[in-house]
């Protein structure tokens, strides 16, 4: 078949198509040009497709540019007649159907109780000047550890304390061989970044997961969340520190909260304290917190006699779940609806 002949046939059937859906005056007239013209399995442009095996290979682009332009044009006068005589849908012509009765909610997205604690604390934190920073979660050990001031002998870097990726040679120790990577161990690294790219002063927050192969139970899990604040500048102190911790807990936990400082170790903050917080009637421990030791502001290029700073970690499972009263850690990752619908 010649494209000319090839092309005329289609006008031809485009026409008589359109014409004929037009005129089809109630459903059956309607079904019936349906069928005739874009049936599956006997319709006019099925038959006419199979002609194109007949039209020269140099003439196959224009011929099917073109059936393709029939085969739109077929459609839409279908999709039009189809709406005329059917409302759009079949089963719009029940005459039952009711348009003023109200129809089926659809189920929605639940924010995950975590979610939501990560929200609420950067909306408390932000209020009081934090940004938020991010970071990796698959960390080198130069910011995991050694710029945090904690030595190759100290427990911390134990293998079996992290999730070290096996990139190492065999036969090597795998924290001390160039190019080791693990998942981060705790969101202090983001604090890390944030110096060695920015300069005092600096009041920044970063919330997120971090890996510690823990056997889960009731308060522990191997994947859980912290967030970390740090704030640099010059003359600041521990007083600070406490004042910041205290509008924070009163923000989230009520303004009955009181707080308290012990005395604890972090390779990583000098003097380092525990920090409490007593709510409902007992005291509760929620995280670390110190003033930023010399030789972390050394390993990012501070001068520690010129700024000075403080830095804080809580974990966020531990807030939310004292909020909310809950007792194990495992439900808030278990995905059953039925427990996190509840929040």
């Amino acid at each position: 078949m010649s494209l000319k002949d090839f092309l005329s046939a289609l006008d031809a059937l485009q026409a008589e198509a359109i014409d004929t859906l037009k005129a089809a005056s109630d459903a059956d007239a309607f079904e019936a040009a349906r069928v005739k013209y874009v049936g599956q399995k006997k319709g006019a442009l099925k038959d006419i497709q199979k002609q194109m095996g007949s039209v020269a290979p140099e003439d196959k682009k224009s011929a099917g540019m073109k059936l393709n332009e029939v085969k739109k044009a077929i459609e839409a006068a279908v999709e039009q007649a189809q709406s005329r005589l059917l409302g759009g849908d079949e089963q719009s012509s029940d005459p039952t159907f009711d348009p003023t009765l109200p129809g089926i909610r659809p189920r929605l997205g639940h924010i995950h109780p975590i979610t939501q604690t990560i929200n609420h604390l950067m909306e408390i934190m932000g209020r009081m000047g934090f940004e938020a920073a991010e970071g990796p979660e698959v960390e080198d050990p130069h910011h995991n550890f050694v710029a945090l001031n904690i030595p190759e002998d100290h427990p911390a870097r134990d293998p079996l304390d992290n999730f070290y990726l096996a990139t190492a040679a065999a036969g090597a120790e795998r924290q001390n061989v160039e190019g080791t990577r693990l998942l981060r161990s705790q969101t202090s690294t983001v604090q890390i970044r944030v110096m060695e790219q920015n300069q005092a002063p600096i009041r920044v927050i970063s919330l997120g997961r971090v890996y510690r192969p823990d056997a889960p139970d009731a308060t522990h899990f191997p994947m859980f969340h912290q967030m970390e604040g740090l704030y640099v500048d010059t003359n600041v102190t521990m007083a600070n520190l406490k004042t910041v911790l205290r509008i924070f807990a009163t923000n989230y936990l009520g303004g009955d909260v009181e707080i308290r400082f012990r005395p604890s170790f972090f390779p990583f903050t000098e003097p380092s304290v525990e920090v409490d917080f007593y709510w409902d009637g007992k005291w509760i421990e929620f995280g670390g917190a110190g003033m930023v030791d010399p030789n972390v502001f050394r390993a990012v290029g501070y001068d520690p006699q010129k700024v000075s700073g403080f830095a804080f970690g809580l974990g966020v499972e531990r807030l939310c779940m004292r909020r909310h009263d809950i007792k194990d850690i495992r439900d808030l990752y278990s995905g059953d609806m039925r427990f996190l619908s509840q929040f």
